[in-house]
């Protein structure tokens, strides 16, 4: 979580956060990170009336890129690990394990043993007690961490991954944020950040899988238009 004088950039997991978090820190006076990965009902009372920005991306899109970056990771984390079953699982044997979360799925209550009682400022940072409301939610992993992130109160500014360069530029012209040359350039040139090595997303989905995210992250998908391979 970023906070400024004109609004506060919640920093959802594997979405292109890393990316502007830099880049507030380097280019907006003022900007200071007060928490990592925090939803914004943690907002501090100060800074609550201010909008809120984020980023969304495509829920099979993120899939790929959760997966990836956790099996090329030396030690994986808890959650990885639970629903990989100890990486004996391929991809669609642990997204389905994770798509079973919302319905109160068998790999739930181990997660929650698994995870810290609170926030740790380190990795996902959904303690136990939190990601214990995807239980009976009926929802995708990744619409969970959505409405976990952002809903609450106040205005509220997304941009998609996909389009991360003009969504950023447009969010920050809604609050009011000047975008200097430096910071243009930054926008423009930079390259990506914390990006998962894989190949193209849609070649990790079956027509039962492709078909099972939709249905359990429509959330996401119908709100932001997302259609599979786009």
């Amino acid at each position: 979580m970023i906070v400024t004088d004109r609004f506060v950039f919640l920093h959802m997991h594997k979405s292109g956060g890393t990316f502007v978090n830099e880049c507030l820190l380097r280019f907006v006076p003022n900007a200071r990170q007060i928490g990592y990965h925090l939803p914004r009902a943690l907002v501090p009372p100060q800074y609550a009336d201010l909008p809120a920005l984020g980023l969304v991306r495509s829920p099979w899109s993120y899939y790929v890129s959760w997966y990836s970056f956790q099996a090329q990771k030396r030690q994986s984390n808890e959650l990885f690990r639970i629903l990989s079953e100890d990486r004996t699982l391929d991809f669609a044997g642990t997204l389905r394990n994770m798509l079973d979360l919302g319905f109160g799925g068998g790999k739930l209550d181990a997660v929650l043993r698994a995870l810290p009682p609170g926030y740790t400022g380190r990795g996902l940072n959904v303690p136990a007690p939190a990601m214990d409301r995807i239980r009976a939610s009926q929802l995708g992993f990744y619409s969970f961490l959505y409405r976990y992130m952002f809903d609450s109160p106040g205005q509220l500014h997304i941009g998609r991954l996909e389009h991360l360069r003009d969504d950023l530029r447009r969010m920050f012209d809604a609050v009011g944020q000047p975008i200097n040359s430096a910071m243009q350039a930054y926008i423009s040139h930079e390259r990506p950040r914390n990006v998962s090595v894989h190949l193209d997303y849609a070649r990790y989905y079956d027509d039962e899988l492709r078909a099972l995210v939709a249905a359990r992250d429509a959330l996401v998908i119908e709100r932001y238009g997302y259609r599979f391979g786009n």
